[in-house]
């Protein structure tokens, strides 16, 4: 059925039109928001697998480039695999609405987000999660609860409703919230250093928007959702298993190690499944047993005040670090917390090195900072392939990258491309904020002068009715079984990111302010080990890490440099083994492998660049010889007439005879007239007994 509602915000309106578009999805919703446009559809497969406990969610978001007005690069001219901020994009969605769905729902179930028109003066990545909860509303797919996302901007005491892409690289803080109409269900965050205060303050803010959108979205609910029947049987078989092996599982639960953690459940496991054939039984059992296991650890941990490996709330693993550990490397460092560690590595380049960003809204830009996350299957000793970054590896380097890249010096104080990547050793809880950690201390131990250092740390939380724990540096098992993944991380000054995903219907302010607190004094002590470890970035690079040194050349001499073709660039980088990169505003960048090297080419590119100036003087070659006298290059392509009266103060009989082509010679520049002719005197250089040499 159609229907069309509109929602007031910051003096525009969000128009969602039900099931105008795309009328045989389950559910549609079409957004316009301005002049953005979006289009989101749901759909779920009518029979869901017997075996299956889980519920299959796939969400996509794509940026149509045609959105823009624009058409794809590449040599097929369409769009391709998604880019990264349409897998983030995706993530987005994905994350606020999954634990929404009904209890026991596990239909394969779709979600498709696409952008049809782009107005980059709005933000339109809150577009998403609306359309999203619009969608599963209207149809009758078990989904009951309306969702509402806002964007929140601040600077300078100013809070923004939903900034446009423009202006976002000048704002202090960017929040992005979901939430239900009381409570928070995700949120990410980044920013310079911004203080608990000013979170708080934004957050608030986005509530109030996202409970005006959730209350408008209550007349979008399908009246006729599909019933999520019961499991009677799943609720005896744990009966069963509780009755029968709740001791034992609960020794296993809390038994410290990890490894022998796993052996020993699996164990039990085992013993409850033998002789079993069925696959039907097994994953029912298997459900069964995970329920069981998740009641005895969260009623452990909230009665019993006791954690798996009996750590107080707010008590840290054990942190060890080791750094330059790879001696060919730009930089290193191992970040070891309790049974997850990350390499990281830290790689120098040169401004050709840059990513150059296509980005929808036309800006061509570069990215000279670049973190990347790699979680190798060894890493949780299993076994698969070794694949290319998915998802959630993109999710968690891009969460690490905004942490660090508010720290990374300007371009003009430390003129690298400069690439992170961490790989995951070993995962038990928290590995992206490990990579924040260990990355911070790998640009340190490669002499990148970081403006602070900065740390991360997980928060988890396990809650029955109003009775609540939040728990500080959870480990795996805790977030598995937990309610709560709250990633804090910041230097001594505030914080740059946050990241919440949960898997219960919403957050209160209690815990978010009791969480932002444990957090911050977290990655305090944690600062204060990387620290000891090293206290400032090191003072020289690498000897492996190229040598970059800048000049600024007359923007009109930008073509001298370069040369007919590219000759005299190209003539300098294939002599010098360097690599130059020339700036429209005259800045010019030479990468060598040492300083010498640079020194020499940068002394080149002067001489190349530099005007003559009178009463100077130069050493010339000459390149044309006549009977009134010599044509000296006193720089590459600057010639002038030497003339014979002007050669010596004794008498010249025959230049020919005298000098020779190539010959160098000391001449001094005495006039340059308008047309840049000029006259020069080797006699003047004989009077003066000590000339400059250029």
């Amino acid at each position: 059925m159609q229907k069309t509602i509109e929602i007031g915000i910051d003096g525009s309106a969000i128009k969602i039109d039900i099931h105008r578009w795309a009328r045989q999805s389950n559910g549609s919703a079409l957004l316009t928001y301005k002049d953005n446009m979006l289009l989101v559809t749901a759909n779920m497969r009518e029979e869901a697998k017997a075996a299956q406990d889980f519920l299959p969610l796939m969400v996509d978001f794509r940026e149509n480039t045609f959105a823009a007005g624009k058409i794809p690069g590449g040599f097929f001219k369409r769009e391709g695999r998604p880019s990264e901020k349409e897998v983030l994009l995706s993530r987005l969605i994905d994350r606020p609405i999954r634990p929404l769905f009904a209890e026991n729902y596990n239909h394969d179930t779709q979600v498709i987000a696409l952008l049809l028109s782009a107005d980059f003066s709005v933000d339109y990545d809150s577009l998403g999660i609306i359309g999203a909860s619009a969608s599963l509303l209207s149809s009758t797919i078990p989904f009951n609860t309306p969702l509402g996302a806002v964007k929140i901007g601040w600077k300078d005491g100013q809070y923004l409703i939903n900034p446009g892409q423009n202006s976002l690289k000048e704002l202090a803080m960017i929040l992005m919230v979901a939430g239900t109409e009381q409570e928070v269900v995700m949120l990410e965050a980044s920013g310079n250093e911004f203080s608990e205060d000013v979170f708080m303050e934004g957050l608030r803010r986005a509530k109030e928007v996202i409970a005006h959108i959730c209350q408008a979205q209550k007349e979008l609910i399908n009246p006729d959702k599909m019933v999520v029947p019961v499991k009677p049987d799943a609720d005896a078989l744990a009966e069963d298993i509780r009755s029968k092996f709740s001791t034992p599982i609960r020794d296993a639960i809390f038994t410290q190690d990890r490894v022998l953690r796993h052996l020993k459940i699996k164990a039990i496991k085992d013993e409850i499944l033998q002789g079993e054939e069925d696959e039907t039984v097994i994953a029912k059992i298997k459900a069964a047993f995970e329920k069981v296991e998740a009641e005895i650890f969260r009623s452990t941990l909230l009665q019993g005040k006791k954690r798996t490996d009996q750590r107080n709330f707010d008590e840290i693993r054990p942190i060890t670090i080791e750094l330059g550990v790879l001696p060919r490397v730009h930089g290193s460092a191992v970040f070891t917390r309790g049974e997850t560690q990350s390499l990281s590595t830290v790689t120098l380049g040169s401004e050709d090195d840059a990513q150059r960003l296509d980005n929808l809204n036309g800006d061509e830009s570069t990215k000279k900072f670049m973190l990347h996350y790699n979680f190798p299957p060894f890493s949780v000793g299993e076994v698969s392939f070794l694949r290319g970054a998915g998802r959630r590896e993109i999710g968690h380097g891009n969460l690490a990258e905004k942490a660090i890249s508010k720290v990374i010096p300007s371009n003009e104080d430390f003129p690298y491309t400069i690439r992170v990547v961490s790989d995951i050793l070993e995962s038990n809880g928290s590995s992206s904020m490990a990579t924040v950690c260990g990355g911070t201390l790998a640009l340190m131990n490669a002499g990148v002068p970081i403006q602070a250092p900065v740390a991360g740390i997980a928060m988890g939380l396990v809650k029955e009715g109003d009775e609540f724990a939040v728990l500080t540096d959870i480990a795996g098992y805790e977030d598995h079984f937990g309610d709560m993944d709250f990633k804090v991380a910041g230097t001594e000054k505030g914080i740059t990111a946050i990241q919440l995903d949960i898997k219960i219907k919403g957050l209160t302010d209690e815990i978010i302010r009791r969480t932002i607190d444990d957090a911050r004094k977290a990655y305090l002590f944690i600062l204060g080990k990387m620290k000891t470890a090293i206290p400032a970035p090191s003072e020289k690079l690498s000897e492996y890490a190229p040598v970059i040194l800048t000049m600024y050349i007359p923007v009109d001499k930008i073509r001298d440099l370069i040369g007919p073709g590219g000759k005299n660039i190209k003539e300098l980088v294939a002599t010098f083994n360097v690599k130059i990169n020339a700036e429209d505003d005259g800045k010019v960048s030479v990468a060598a492998a040492n300083r010498e090297i640079g020194e020499r080419v940068i002394a080149r590119i002067e001489a190349m660049t530099s005007s003559p100036e009178i009463n100077k003087v130069y050493n010339g070659k000459i390149n044309r010889i006549e009977d009134y006298g010599l044509f000296v290059e006193i720089m590459p392509g600057v010639t002038g007439l030497l003339h014979v009266s002007e050669i010596s103060h004794r008498r010249i009989r025959d230049v020919h005879q005298e000098f020779k082509l190539g010959q160098m010679i000391d001449v001094k520049l005495l006039a340059l007239d308008r047309d840049n002719k000029m006259k020069l005197s080797h006699k003047a250089v004989e009077n003066n007994s000590s000339p400059e040499e250029h």
